[in-house]
């Protein structure tokens, strides 16, 4: 049967991402997990071949490709071992400046950012004491006479902060007010961390898998009226915009970890051969892996179904959330699976398992909560009484 288009144009771009991976075999990230380092060589070369610039429109340099292709960039990059999550941000982050930005900051930032020139991959959002309750953010912009904004405050699980030149950071630029919805009073802004002069001090959090996460304090930090970006007190709506395509391609990158995970324990299972036969004729065995199998390719669809809203322009967070549930726990069934196939040898360091295990077991967790997923569909979705 011929492929259509579209498959020719995802197999296309499963074998360019493929081949760069090979280039990148899993010593290389046991290596850097090992040291908590950062892949940088990976993702200059990701930036170099553009993959990273995807989303952006050509226009302005990038490839002008689909959420969908975008999704399965980061699918393949993850389902040939590798860990997406040290780049993801190039590509979903500067959407807000797309869809929000003025004619000057597409013109200034998005070419930079489509050739890798310029890393816009920190994203602060969440705070300490507000957690997944966005709207409880205390960090604080004052405008000045001159139109300039101070911003002082704290920031916690900023990504990729040391590894950034811009970063995306959502403040409160005004409190609540009568006749405004209550998410309103929020603003978007692009800082460039090259020119904070010592306003914006990170300290690294280790974490259980290697993600360059940090916790970000921000004192008296000066910022010209130019880097707000779109209107002021509407950058919650314009986080929630980027959120639903964050959702989907987090959920493109699990899919690709199951694959990953699910490929190799049927492999291992079909080869390895105790008590006289091969462990994979267990069922013990062969079932979790294919009922895995099952979890990942109903995510995957799931994914594909909120790709086609979001490129549309339809409404779809209901379809990125599902998307996002049911890829990360199928990841982490197919994990579980694999390592249960491979019993010892799947906590051994060189087999890869034990890392990409950590890895994916964060998008039940990131960038939202599974159980906040649910409390949204819940309420929003089946319109039940809100349950937090």
């Amino acid at each position: 049967m011929a492929m259509t288009e579209t498959q020719e144009r995802e197999s296309m771009i499963r074998e360019g991402v493929a081949e760069l991976c090979k280039q990148f075999p899993g010593e290389y990230w046991r290596e850097l997990d090992r040291e908590q380092a950062y892949p940088t060589e990976f993702v200059r070369r990701l930036s170099e071949d553009g993959w990273l610039g995807a989303l952006i429109p050509e226009q302005y340099g990038g490839g002008g490709l689909s959420e969908s292709d975008a999704a399965i960039i980061l699918e393949e990059i993850n389902h040939q071992g590798c860990n997406a999550g040290a780049c993801h941000a190039q590509m979903y982050i500067m959407g807000t400046v797309l869809r929000h930005g003025s004619d000057e900051q597409k013109q200034q930032y998005l070419p930079g950012i489509a050739s890798g020139d310029i890393r816009l991959q920190a994203f602060g959002v969440t705070e300490p004491d507000a957690g997944s309750n966005t709207l409880a953010i205390r960090t604080r912009a004052v405008q000045q006479d001159d139109g300039s904004w101070v911003v002082d405050g704290q920031k916690i699980w900023t990504s990729r902060f040391f590894h950034s030149d811009m970063m995306l950071l959502l403040a409160r630029t005004s409190e609540p007010v009568e006749g405004k919805p209550k998410w309103w009073g929020l603003s978007t802004f692009l800082v460039d961390l090259r020119e904070a002069d010592g306003a914006i001090e990170a300290k690294e959090i280790r974490t259980m898998m290697n993600h360059a996460t940090c916790e970000v304090f921000i004192k008296n930090l000066k910022l010209p009226a130019e880097a707000l970006v779109g209107e002021e007190g509407m950058g919650f709506r314009y986080i929630l915009d980027g959120m639903n395509a964050e959702r989907i391609l987090i959920a493109a990158e699990c899919v690709g970890d199951g694959r990953w995970f699910i490929e190799k324990g049927a492999a291992y299972a079909s080869e390895r051969e105790v008590f006289g036969k091969k462990i994979g004729s267990n069922q013990g065995v062969q079932f979790p892996l294919a009922r895995a199998h099952a979890a990942v390719e109903a995510a995957d669809l799931m994914r594909r179904r909120a790709s086609e809203l979001f490129e549309a322009g339809e409404p779809c967070g209901a379809e990125g959330n599902m998307a996002k549930l049911l890829a990360s726990e199928a990841s982490w069934q197919a994990a579980n699976a694999c390592l249960d196939a491979h019993g010892g040898f799947g906590f051994a360091e060189e087999y890869d398992i034990e890392r990409k295990f950590r890895e994916t077991r964060l998008y039940m967790t990131a960038p939202i909560n599974n159980n906040l997923v649910l409390a949204f569909l819940g309420q929003h979705v089946l319109k039940m009484p809100r349950s937090y």
